[in-house]
């Protein structure tokens, strides 16, 4: 039997009932929860053993985490990431895979080999959707053992961000490659940064088991009961330098980068590629006037 609109892979079945957003708040909560050494710290051990993680980098020391939430959004030590030389350089804004990138064609993104989804149902800004047409995009993938914290590719400022609240499925591959729009299906925060290259976006995509998305310049959260669209406009903007932090994941999952027809030159890029916050992902072009 196969669902339409879902691949054949039967756990796409169970996640297809299962109450993604539900399941989601709760291990967030649980996450949370402060727990005694004895057991956090083994807990801590095991996953970094199961998933490769160089706790040398962290900021705090595996004592001083007193929940698995505190030690999955843990900080970088000072100097464990260096930023890109060049000032008009792309700044990676995380550490992780990428997924797909190009151009977006006739209002459409790739997110697999032969799967699209439409750029107007993704930010859900009609405006917008003209502004990035014909424009880069790029999508990185953040597994469980990488950094979880979201940082600029640019110096700007905040002027509007967006809370689209949505489904929770699964952004790994198997996401990725059966469920149709899937990133204008999972809620998101998206991110407008004016930059003086002109606005981009940086969008944080939710995902199953994800507790929330949190920023920095407001205190909206992702994965609320009942929630509805939001479209916020920061008076005054809020000021952040290139590679300054704007969000993080509570637990892991993906960010898509928007940019303007001929804003943007990427560097040569490879699907699979692994990537590092502060490093150089092509650079800024000229300098737009939107």
């Amino acid at each position: 039997m196969v669902f339409p609109g879902f691949g054949k892979p039967p756990v796409l079945y169970f996640l297809w009932i299962l109450p993604k957003n539900l399941f989601s708040r709760i291990c967030g909560y649980f996450a949370e929860r402060k727990l005694p050494a004895f057991i956090l710290q083994p807990l801590i051990r095991l996953f970094c053993r199961v998933y490769p993680i160089d706790l040398s980098e962290a900021e705090k020391s595996l004592k001083d985490f007193h929940s698995f939430n505190d030690f999955f959004t843990r900080k970088l030590k000072e100097g464990s990431r260096l930023l890109a030389d060049d000032p008009k350089a792309v700044i990676c804004p995380v550490d992780g895979t990428i997924g797909e990138y190009g151009i977006i064609q006739d209002g459409n993104l790739l997110q697999a080999k032969g799967l699209e989804y439409r750029l107007e149902d993704l930010l859900q800004d009609p405006m917008r959707k003209e502004l990035y047409e014909g424009g880069h995009f790029l999508t990185l993938y953040l597994a469980p053992h990488n950094y979880h914290r979201i940082h600029s590719p640019a110096d700007g400022e905040v002027h509007e961000f967006a809370y689209l609240p949505g489904d929770l499925w699964t952004v790994s591959s198997l996401g990725v490659l059966h469920v149709p729009g899937l990133f204008a299906r999972n809620e998101r925060i998206l991110t407008y940064l004016q930059t003086l290259y002109g606005e981009c976006a940086v969008i944080k995509v939710g995902a199953t088991v994800v507790g929330k998305i949190r920023v920095c310049y407001h205190d909206q959260v992702s994965n609320l009961t009942g929630a509805l669209p939001v479209l916020s406009r920061l008076d005054p903007p809020w000021r952040v330098e290139r590679g300054g932090e704007i969000g993080v994941f509570e637990l892991g999952s993906t960010v898509i980068c928007l940019f303007q027809p001929g804003q943007v030159e990427l560097d040569s890029l490879k699907r699979g590629q692994a990537v590092r916050y502060g490093q150089s992902l092509g650079k800024f072009l000229e300098i737009t006037t939107s």
